[in-house]
């Protein structure tokens, strides 16, 4: 069994062991087979790894704000609420505008910095590159792009349920990201998916042992039920 006391050591175990492909393989066998989110989001820097619990923000451009909102008069709606709530080892995860404009910059990834979140998953452009990678802030989005949020979109609400793409993200679910994708692990069911791919790791090396020693790919499989 896989142990762990806090969620802090949680999130090492993961950095260190898992990967999201064998996570995802794991949850399509329970039936969880959505839990990817947008293929276009991507890490800013390939060696990025984003392990942490969702911070949700939910974004809206502003002329879909309905007129006499009071969050209409708030530079950027909440979002400054929301990042000052950010908690240690949770990631800012975003979705609802539209792609014309960045969501997420260097202050925004320095006030986190500070508070030990764990980074940013947003479906939406990043800016301030170069000052992002000096935070080394693990940071996922849809690219770079330097116009500004301020004029065109609103944060509305966060630590609500959103839609990131077809994947429903709740507070406090899991949100684990590297170069090959971002994904969310609902919380309800984080226990047995860890544990399920640990045990699969475990497998597919030794399924790797057993290919380097020359067994065939087909014996492989039917010999580990692996590939």
């Amino acid at each position: 069994m896989v142990s762990y006391r806090n969620d802090s050591e949680l999130f090492a175990l993961i950095r260190r062991d898992l990967y999201t492909a064998v996570v995802g393989d794991i949850m399509d066998g329970l039936g969880l087979q959505h839990q990817f989110l947008p293929a276009r989001i991507k890490p800013l820097r390939d060696d990025m790894v984003l392990v942490g619990r969702a911070m949700t923000v939910q974004e809206s451009d502003i002329d879909c704000v309905p007129e006499g909102d009071p969050r209409l008069d708030q530079p950027f709606g909440v979002m400054f609420e929301a990042l000052d709530g950010l908690q240690e080892n949770e990631v800012y995860i975003c979705s609802g505008s539209s792609d014309s404009y960045a969501v997420a910059g260097e202050l925004m990834a320095t006030r986190a910095a500070y508070l030990k979140a764990a980074g940013f998953a947003v479906n939406g452009f990043i800016r301030d590159t170069r000052g992002l990678l000096k935070t080394n802030m693990p940071v996922f989005s849809i690219g770079t792009y330097a116009q500004d949020q301020g004029v065109r979109g609103k944060v509305t609400a966060y630590r609500v349920p959103i839609m990131v793409g077809d994947v429903l993200v709740n507070p406090g679910d899991i949100v684990f990201g590297d170069v090959d994708g971002v994904l969310v692990i609902p919380q309800r069911q984080e226990k047995e998916i860890i544990q399920k791919a640990y045990e699969k790791v475990s497998g597919e090396n030794a399924v790797a042992n057993a290919i380097r020693a020359g067994m065939p790919t087909v014996e492989a499989f039917a010999t580990f039920g692996i590939m």
